[in-house]
């Protein structure tokens, strides 16, 4: 089997990353950072999330796992103390592949540029440069509000209990295959009015935002930023691709949730 280990690149991580790079290679595990079958992550929930979109073109190849080495995270479950474990699973032991729905964002822009396409494996948002953002929203094909406020965030099931959690927004399981649609300080008053509550999409509507006016807009993809202007649509659906993880030991989702956020 050929792996990689992607390091976060603080000192611990690294020498973590060499530790289990020496063990799978004693193992005669072949490593290939161009073809890996299954990609380790050694951080934070942030490292796997570099690490998936650095092979978004290979998602249905590819397995991850993450450790972490700092708190625990939703997509990094293995502790530092337990890698010995984890490559004696990786190498002698078949694993169960458990699928997350991703973001699937389609950026459409007025003249003749090319549509832009992205994955998300936590969520996009959309802030303007200057001012509220004011957007049409359209939901499979139809008029839904004119969103006046801050900004919209759409997360997916696992990227629920990230920004969207702050805003508000209804964590979901992963098992899902749904988007979810957040508003940020919307306006509501007599003039402009939004449905000012989170709304979750299965995966056979698409959403439609599209600006009222010419603005310059911030657009994230997970951790990275977009500046964009001469938007005609960003189109947001369940993205055809999902992510793999790779599972040795059973880590329930609301039990991640329960440990993150409520546990003492």
């Amino acid at each position: 089997m050929k792996f990689f280990v992607k390091s976060r690149g603080d000192d611990d991580s690294n020498l973590l990353t060499e530790k289990i790079r020496h063990y799978l290679l004693e193992f005669a595990m072949e490593e290939s950072k161009e073809s890996p079958e299954i990609v380790i992550s050694v951080g934070g929930d942030g490292t796997l999330l570099e690490a998936f979109h650095q092979y978004t073109d290979r998602l249905d190849e590819i397995a991850f796992v993450g450790v972490h080495t700092g708190h625990l995270g939703f997509y990094a479950d293995w502790q530092p103390d337990e890698v010995e474990k984890l490559v004696i699973h990786i190498a002698k032991t078949p694993f169960k592949v458990v699928e997350y729905p991703l973001l699937e964002v389609t950026i459409r822009h007025q003249g003749e540029r090319l549509s832009d396409r992205y994955l998300a494996l936590n969520e996009c948002t959309v802030k303007s440069m200057e001012g509220s953002v004011v957007m049409d929203i359209e939901i499979k094909g139809d008029a839904f509000e004119t969103f006046r406020g801050d900004g919209l965030c759409i997360s997916t099931p696992s990227g629920s209990t990230a920004y969207n959690k702050a805003l508000g927004g209804a964590i979901l399981h992963p098992s899902l295959s749904s988007i979810q649609l957040a508003e940020m300080a919307s306006i509501n008053n007599r003039v402009y009015r939004t449905i000012g509550s989170p709304l979750v999409l299965p995966q056979h509507h698409t959403c439609f935002m599209k600006p009222k006016y010419a603005d310059q807009f911030r657009v994230t993809v997970d951790h990275y930023n977009l500046y964009e202007d001469n938007i005609q649509s960003i189109q947001c659906r369940v993205a055809d691709e999902r992510v793999r993880f790779a599972r040795f030991r059973p880590f329930p989702f609301w039990k991640r949730v329960k440990e993150s956020f409520i546990a003492e």
